[in-house]
């Protein structure tokens, strides 16, 4: 055996999951803004000095997560072979019609939301049937374009947003209070377990 024909064992490159990710949120025509348009509708009423920044950093947190990047990947995969045709009968008509009786698409979001914990199925359910938003284009059958998957994508990441805005605001409450905080998913979380841990 010549070391030609020796194939090398897969290593995943994370970066480029992450910039895929990014690249076909592009290109089916979503902007992380108009994500975080979504996350400033669901907690606007409850955090008034909500910015849409802050709704755009928390976006771009949870895209950063490895188990959403799959979602996305996926779900947009099949939207595209829908598109184009590709998929076996009956499963072609079943996305390309986004029928009603077709639940997977949900299936793949709730990955995405209980990323941040149960609060973000209630986001997801009340956006989802709203469609406010960019949620309304991606549902617009007249377009030619298939977002059977898409549409419930973005709805499920506004969602974790929310619910991570929701977690860090009361953390700081907790912290303002002066009340005993365990803080999670940051930079300070994860120096202070390797400390615990004598990592550091």
């Amino acid at each position: 055996m010549t070391m030609a024909n020796i194939k090398n064992p897969y290593s995943l490159n994370s970066k480029a999951v992450a910039e895929a990710t990014k690249y076909w949120l592009h290109k089916r025509g979503v902007t992380l803004e108009e994500i975080a348009e979504l996350v400033l509708f669901l907690q606007q009423k409850y955090y008034p000095n909500l910015t849409i920044e802050e709704c755009v950093h928390n976006v771009e947190m949870v895209l950063s997560k490895r188990e959403v990047q799959n979602a996305v990947l996926t779900g947009i995969q099949l939207d595209v072979l829908a598109e184009e045709g590709k998929l076996f009968t009956p499963l072609q008509e079943m996305i390309e019609n986004d029928e009603s009786l077709y639940g997977v698409d949900e299936i793949l979001a709730f990955s995405i939301v209980n990323v941040y914990g149960s609060i973000g199925f209630t986001n997801y359910g009340y956006v989802d049937k709203l469609k406010p938003g960019v949620l309304e284009r991606l549902n617009d059958k007249t377009t030619g374009q298939i977002h059977t998957y898409l549409d419930d994508i973005v709805g499920a990441v506004a969602a974790a947003a929310s619910s991570r805005i929701a977690h860090r605001k009361q953390a700081e409450r907790e912290q303002e209070l002066g009340l005993p905080h365990a803080p999670e998913d940051t930079e300070e979380a994860a120096r202070k377990l390797a400390a615990e841990d004598g990592l550091e």
